[in-house]
């Protein structure tokens, strides 16, 4: 394996040069193909364009950008010069851009569009280091836009410039790079919500780049669907073990129309995403279903109920099942073998009859789907492998670039997130310190050379995270089995990831909830759900101050505090505090809650220093909590 992506990019460009690397739509919407060769000399040319520009060696460079092939061109030529990106999506606000690119010192950032240079424009006297940009779109004309004093440039323009270059100049630029050189600036939450740059080397990628393989079967003539944004690592680590395999990278959206249409057209083998998108998968063939109800919809529901036991049967059999106790593989496959046997023609049958059309529309040749990003609830996980369509859980962290397990291809336990990545050590610390034996819950800590350099410019954050031995404190709570496959089972550090994988800290939102005269406590929840809900607790006095002022009639606290009237004035403060005009976004935004009635105690739901212990409260409120999401 070469030692950092740029000498990578050449080598495979080299041994696949005509190989298509990657598939992106024209502006007719006609996926059109760049070869390996092509790539690379792009992001030659490129990285020449930049060099002129100014670009040097540890230098940070914005990446403001969404899923277009010109991203990863950038990404890469900005490598070549031993440089490190900056990236962020186009959801991200002026603010966000603001800090991100003042915060790392960005000279130059690239931006995708007139929408994005007109945030950056609107925030450049606190952005003093920023001196020029580049707009990617071929859409953008400079002549009809009030730059500021900002210089700008046109992606076409800086690919132009390094045309007629020196190849040779640039690869002189690879040749100086080495492994630990941080090659991105990666932003995520802070426990405050305050964006942290993890710095991520070649090292850090390149072991995923080398491990992935080990675990599933990948090469050339296979081709990723790119559905996630290319700036997560979860999507980012993606295109590298494309380039890296000499396989091809398709871009596409999390779109349902777009996407099914997609997998039509480039007929992906593999595609990697957040579980929001592998439920609404499943979800849209069950509205199908019921719409069309009858017989179709008997034998549907009746040949999910057959895969879904098959399913398991085969576990049985074949040793997958999940060991959190010790159990008896020899009475498993007993158990097993007979329904497995019996029940294989009509697995065979509801195949063709069923599942054979959900294949198709997933273009015919998909192979396996990788699921990250947050959990993946048991429902779909059941769904797919009754489908026969095999689904592999990962884990990981921005922090871990990302990858720390992934369930392989050729042994799939589900329910767990497979065992630990290669090369990868994980371990389970109880609250007692002592390490935690199968079936035995604590908190997750992983160590391993994709483990991050630290959090750029925030030492005392790194040495909170990442101890004197390497062990990064992942914040996750976690159980193994006997065979040494890991599941997640809560979050012992207060972020919440939904299922789309937005990452959500949930004490600004709380602490603002606060403000309300009305609401003395609240407790944000939604880890894998698709939004977020809320515990409430009312303030005593001032909510039976504004009963009686409204003339509202109750007989005891509880039918006060859990009545129609205190719902809808806690709704009115819910929607008026948290809201895009108080720089909320939309996913952050509280969709459903609940009043409790009785008031958080120590020792219970609070701590000694009256902190919210959240994995309590989630125990607790177990049934509360999942009627929010039901």
């Amino acid at each position: 394996m070469e030692p950092t992506i740029p000498k990578l990019l050449k080598a495979i460009s080299q041994k696949h040069s005509e190989s298509t690397a990657q598939m992106h739509k024209d502006s007719e919407g006609v996926f059109q193909p760049t070869t390996f060769s092509e790539l690379y000399s792009q992001a030659l040319q490129f990285a020449s364009g930049l060099k002129k520009l100014g670009v040097k060696r540890e230098d940070r460079v914005g990446l403001i950008s969404d899923n277009r092939q010109e991203w990863f061109v950038a990404d890469l030529a900005i490598q070549c010069l031993g440089a490190a990106d900056v990236p962020r999506g186009c959801d991200s606000t002026a603010d966000e851009i603001n800090y991100i690119l003042d915060f790392s010192g960005c000279s130059i950032t690239l931006l995708e569009n007139e929408a994005q240079l007109k945030k950056v424009i609107s925030k450049a006297s606190s952005m003093p280091a920023l001196k020029k940009a580049i707009v990617i779109d071929p859409a953008f004309n400079t002549a009809k836009t009030d730059t500021g004093k900002l210089e700008i440039h046109t992606y076409a323009s800086i690919l132009e410039s390094g045309r007629d270059s020196d190849a040779a100049d640039i690869e002189a630029e690879i040749e100086k790079g080495n492994p630990d050189d941080t090659m991105t600036l990666i932003y995520t939450s802070g426990t405050t919500g305050e964006p942290k740059g993890v710095m991520l080397t070649h090292t850090n990628f390149l072991h995923q780049v080398k491990g992935v393989p080990e675990l599933i079967h990948v090469g050339p003539g296979d081709r990723w669907l790119a559905v996630l944004p290319v700036w997560h690592s979860f999507e980012r680590i993606m295109q590298y073990v494309a380039l890296g395999t000499g396989s091809t990278l398709c871009y596409s959206k999390p779109i349902g129309s777009v996407l099914l249409a997609d997998m039509q057209l480039v007929k992906p083998t593999w595609m990697a995403s957040v579980p929001r998108i592998w439920e609404s998968v499943r979800d849209g063939v069950y509205r199908k279903v019921n719409n069309t109800g009858g017989v179709k919809k008997g034998l549907f529901l009746f040949f999910v109920a057959v895969g879904s036991f098959w399913g398991t049967s085969a576990c049985m059999v074949q040793g997958r099942m999940a060991r959190y106790r010790k159990r008896n593989r020899k009475l498993d496959f007993a158990m097993g073998i007979i329904p497995y046997i019996l029940l294989w023609p009509l697995k065979a049958l509801g195949d063709i009859l069923v599942f054979k059309a959900i294949k198709e529309k997933l273009g015919g040749h998909f192979v396996a789907g990788i699921s990250g990003g947050g959990g993946l609830p048991a429902h779909v996980d059941a769904f797919f492998q009754a489908a026969g369509i095999l689904l592999l859980e990962g884990y990981g962290l921005t922090e871990s670039a990302p990858v720390l397990s992934l369930r392989p291809q050729d042994r799939p336990v589900p329910g767990t997130i497979g065992p630990a990545f290669p090369g990868t050590e994980l371990k389970i610390v109880k609250e007692d310190g002592e390490e935690a034996q199968p079936g035995e819950t604590g908190v997750l800590y992983a160590r391993g050379p994709q483990i991050m350099k630290g959090y750029y410019r925030k030492p005392e954050l790194t040495a909170e995270a990442v101890d004197k031995d390497g062990w990064l404190n992942t914040g996750d709570l976690s159980m193994k089995t006997h065979d040494e496959e890991y599941t997640i089972v809560g979050r012992a550090k207060d972020t919440i990831v939904l299922l789309g994988g937005e990452n959500i800290e949930p004490a600004p939102i709380e602490e603002r909830l606060k403000l309300s005269p009305y609401i003395s406590l609240a407790v944000v929840v939604g880890q894998d759900k698709k939004f977020l809900g809320a515990l409430i607790l009312v303030d005593p006095d001032n909510v039976k101050t504004w009963a009686g002022e409204n003339n509202v009639s109750y007989t005891d606290d509880e039918e006060l505090y859990t009545g129609t009237e205190v719902h809808s004035l806690i709704s009115d403060e819910i929607s008026s505090l948290i809201s895009h005009a108080n720089g909320f976004k939309m996913f952050e935004r509280i969709a459903r809650f609940t009043v409790l009635s009785k008031p958080f105690e120590v020792s219970r739901e609070l701590s000694a220093k009256q902190e919210i212990k959240r994995h309590v409260i989630d125990k607790l409120y177990a049934k509360e909590i999942k009627s929010l999401f039901s």
